[in-house]
């Protein structure tokens, strides 16, 4: 294990549903802003919107990419989202291995 990545990082997408996770999380990988893109169906969400209670079962997605890349991959996740105001937060990768890490950098771009 190599601990201390500060460029690798998670990053997690509320969509509508799995369809939605699968088509967005496709798009990222295919255009090199992630490495990877887990759906975790069947969430559920409970968050205060336009002044009203509101409880949505959806679906999330973990990103890995390069602290870097979180921008380009932010704007291209609000391109691509229905939402008005898409989840899209990041977390550092605090510890990996030294391979799992070589594999992020290696698939997404600038690497």
């Amino acid at each position: 294990m190599t601990g201390g990545e500060p460029d690798c990082i998670s990053v997690y997408v509320t969509v509508a549903d799995a369809a939605a996770a699968e088509a967005l999380g496709s798009a990222v990988v295919r255009e090199r802003l992630a490495a990877c893109a887990n759906i975790l169906p069947g969430i559920v969400s409970i968050y205060e919107w336009h002044g009203e209670l509101a409880r949505d079962t959806e679906a999330g997605l973990l990103l890995k990419t390069r602290r870097e890349l979180f921008e380009a991959l932010a704007a291209r996740v609000k391109a691509l989202h229905a939402y008005e105001l898409p989840c899209v937060v990041a977390w550092p990768i605090t510890a990996a291995s030294a391979e799992y890490v070589a594999w992020i950098r290696a698939r997404t771009l600038g690497s």
